[in-house]
């Protein structure tokens, strides 16, 4: 009798390039607050005050603070790594156009939807937006590679 451990790693995957097809979609939704802004700003070293400085802010085009644009890019990631496809993928490239400000408040939801599978190179592409009460603050592209079943 072996005391050897196998371990099956499979559940910590999400779908496998076989198992995606045009069309599929996940989102994922977060209410923005001031220390969501605050670590962003922390973690990134993106200090410019119309995010954090509010009577700096008042004077800018926004007329008030808003959050970072790759705070609600970085919610694209969360679907993507999270949700469709998944744990096990990875992110190969993004682009992003950025529509309008997202403000404390607000709930930003990020939504990616297949647009193109590539077979020959398991790399999947997707419409990436975000919208805040329905209005597309942030859209895109994205480029991932997906794992193939075993």
């Amino acid at each position: 009798m072996s005391d050897e451990v196998q371990t099956d790693f499979s559940e910590f995957y999400g779908y496998r390039f076989e198992e995606l097809s045009i069309g599929m979609s996940a989102a994922y939704g977060h209410t923005v607050t001031e220390a969501d802004i605050l670590m962003f700003a922390g973690v990134t070293g993106d200090t410019n005050p119309v995010h954090l400085n509010e009577e700096l802010a008042a004077a800018s085009m926004f007329g008030g603070r808003i959050a970072h644009g790759m705070l609600s890019a970085g919610f694209i990631s969360t679907v993507l790594g999270t949700k469709l496809p998944g744990p096990g993928s990875i992110y190969l490239s993004q682009t992003l156009k950025f529509k309008a400000p997202v403000r404390i408040g607000d709930t930003v939801v990020a939504r990616a939807t297949i647009s193109e599978l590539v077979a020959e190179k398991r790399k999947v592409k997707f419409k990436t937006v975000c919208t805040v009460a329905g209005k597309v603050v942030l859209e895109g592209e994205a480029e991932i590679l997906v794992p193939a079943r075993d």
